[in-house]
């Protein structure tokens, strides 16, 4: 009887999931469901007016909700402490689970009154506390869940382009919602916005200001983090981190994320999470300051008004709280703000990897220099911190900067910056040659703009920001290597060489096609609107199809007068723009295994 005994009790720890014992696989699927049903209940709370006998019933449901979290984590935690095989999430779980205990305490001593410090524990007793441990509990659950995505036969562009169309999905049902604005908006008004946030593009058929209520504002801003970003980047940062990593998801997170080292992917994924939320955050805290002399009356609530335009620039998203955006006669002339974003613009446009490789090479710097310090000489053979493409996309960025800086001052001085200074028009010029690398932002008139500074923007938005980031365009990589080619052609050479580097035959493939594809999708954007509102000027138009491709988010101001059938061949473009017209194709078409044959070659001619 002790041996059955002992038999069940090695069955009943039996490992179904790696690592968690068969009661916490069902703990989580009980976890996830319910912290869904939380969060449906939360959308109904926020997003619709309520009856005078909802609000009791909704407040018992949130109450019953965390009983029953409080209780199925408490279960989970113990299970987990049983098991010889313990998680590093196992001290979340634990840090959760002391809070929640915490927070019934607080409670129970705000209910009878027990102590007369209870104006301390008022924080407790706020609804806000159990909205935050819904959407962490489900976030949690829903991202182990993520994972199982790796071990289907989708191919990682599908579940890439997938991502983007059901966030573009949940953001559109949400901004329906009629707590979301003042007034009721038609369905293509809140497809159209939801894509341009969650694409990062900024065009706007509704004023954002005045359309938008509070919660409509969050739900536009969470839908910028999360689409720049990427869905799947936050998800499967927190399901490996919960549940582990595989092979399989390290295979595929490695494209995502351009990481060649397997054993990185964890590491590479919580620097991409905390570094932007760091640089977001510090740009808030400056995009504060730098308002802190404006009436009350003009920006009552600086700081939601910092941390939204912080984490739109660094996204490159280019949306604004104000109605005129930041050509506000309160705004524009405020030269320490403009800086502040033009910066959060750069630093987004870079590219993890670039920033990554900063980083350390700053830290190498440092190094070095306390090495020399206490050693009185320096490392003669200093390692090779700045590969290629870091090479690449900084020379590539800071031409594109400095060019198009010196010819909108040029071109601009008399015009648009003409109302300026002289160190206003400078700013105002670095930053209008900041704004079209994808990030939307104007500080002056864009319908006063001359026609070769048009061009100059068509130029800028058309060849965007670096790889690997959020912004948009065909890349400062795809332009490079592209004139690259073209140069070596021009020489005779049968390759093209950089750096004493030779680029592989694939990549410059992969750049010729990206920029045939996005002329192609610009030119079918450009005839398709011409054809539903033949009234609207071509240049407005062709400006549009270029930033929404590019996902910039500037306009010369026709996007609010766009027909129905032309908001949806924006959205189509903006779509496109984002995820990349090769990635599609890539995720639609079945790839080859392998090329074991060779025709006979044939000469076309070309020129």
């Amino acid at each position: 009887m002790k041996q059955q005994k002992g038999n069940f009790s090695k069955k009943f720890w039996q490992e179904d999931f790696p690592g968690l014992p068969v009661v916490t696989k069902w703990l989580d699927n009980f976890l996830l469901n319910l912290s869904g049903v939380g969060l449906l209940v939360f959308i109904y709370d926020i997003g619709f007016e309520h009856a005078a006998y909802e609000p009791p019933i909704l407040l018992f449901f949130y109450n019953f909700l965390f009983g029953a979290v409080l209780l199925s984590l408490g279960i989970r935690t113990w299970l987990m402490l049983k098991n010889k095989h313990r998680h590093p999430s196992l001290i979340f779980e634990g840090l959760l689970l002391g809070f929640m205990l915490v927070a019934v305490v607080a409670r129970v001593i705000l209910r009878y009154k027990i102590t007369s410090a209870s104006t301390l524990l008022r924080v407790f007793e706020a609804n806000e506390l159990i909205y935050g441990i819904i959407f962490y509990v489900f976030f949690v659950e829903f991202s182990k869940k993520t994972l199982l995505f790796y071990r289907s036969s989708y191919h990682p562009a599908q579940l890439f382009v997938l991502s983007f169309l059901v966030l573009i999905a949940i953001g559109t049902g949400l901004l329906l919602l009629p707590q979301a604005t003042y007034v009721p908006i038609s369905f293509i008004d809140a497809l159209f916005t939801s894509t341009s946030a969650v694409c990062v593009t900024g065009l706007i058929t509704l004023d954002t200001a005045t359309v938008f209520t509070p919660t409509g504002k969050v739900i536009i801003l969470i839908l910028i983090q999360v689409g720049a970003l990427g869905i799947m980047t936050f998800a499967s940062f927190f399901g490996i981190f919960f549940q582990g990593s595989s092979l399989k998801s390290s295979l595929f997170m490695k494209d995502w994320i351009n990481e060649e080292n397997l054993s990185q992917i964890t590491r590479t994924l919580f620097k991409i999470v905390s570094i932007s939320l760091g640089i977001e955050m510090l740009g808030a805290v400056l995009v504060y300051f730098s308002i802190s002399s404006l009436p009350p009356d003009i920006i009552p609530d600086r700081l939601s008004f910092s941390v939204f335009h912080s984490i739109s620039a660094f996204c490159n998203a280019g949306f604004s709280t104000l109605s005129l955006g930041l050509y506000d006669p309160a705004i524009r002339f405020n030269y320490n703000m403009q800086l502040v974003l033009a910066f959060l613009i750069i630093m987004g446009g870079l590219g993890f990897p670039i920033v990554f490789q900063l980083y350390r090479s700053g830290r190498q710097t440092v190094k070095q220099f306390f090495y020399g310090f206490v050693n009185k000489k320096m490392v003669k053979h200093p390692p090779r911190l700045f590969n290629v493409n870091t090479r690449l996309v900084g020379i590539t960025t800071f031409i594109l900067l400095a060019a198009g800086m010196f010819l909108y001052f040029i071109l601009e001085y008399n015009n648009t910056l003409a109302e300026h200074s002289l160190t206003g028009k400078i700013v105002g010029a670095f930053f209008g040659a900041v704004t079209p690398r994808t990030a939307g932002f104007n500080t002056v008139d864009m319908a006063s703009l001359s026609a070769p500074t048009v061009l100059l923007y068509l130029l800028l938005m058309w060849i965007g920001a670096s790889p690997a980031s959020v912004g948009g365009g065909i890349k400062t990589t795809t332009f490079a290597v592209a004139m690259l080619n073209i140069f070596s052609l021009a020489r005779g050479k049968d390759r093209v060489e950089v750096f004493r580097r030779e680029i592989e035959a694939e990549t410059v493939q992969k750049a010729f096609a990206i920029v045939l594809l996005s002329l192609l999708v610009i030119g079918l954007s450009v005839f398709l609107i011409t054809v539903f509102d033949p009234e609207l000027d071509l240049s407005a138009v062709a400006f549009e199809s270029f930033s929404g491709f590019s996902t910039v988010g500037l306009s010369l101001g026709i996007t609010p007068s766009l027909s129905t059938p032309s908001k949806f061949v924006m959205v189509i473009t903006m779509f496109l723009g984002r995820v990349g017209t090769l990635t599609l194709i890539i995720g639609l078409f079945r790839q080859v295994a392998s090329l074991r044959y060779r025709y006979p070659k044939e000469t076309i001619i070309i020129t």
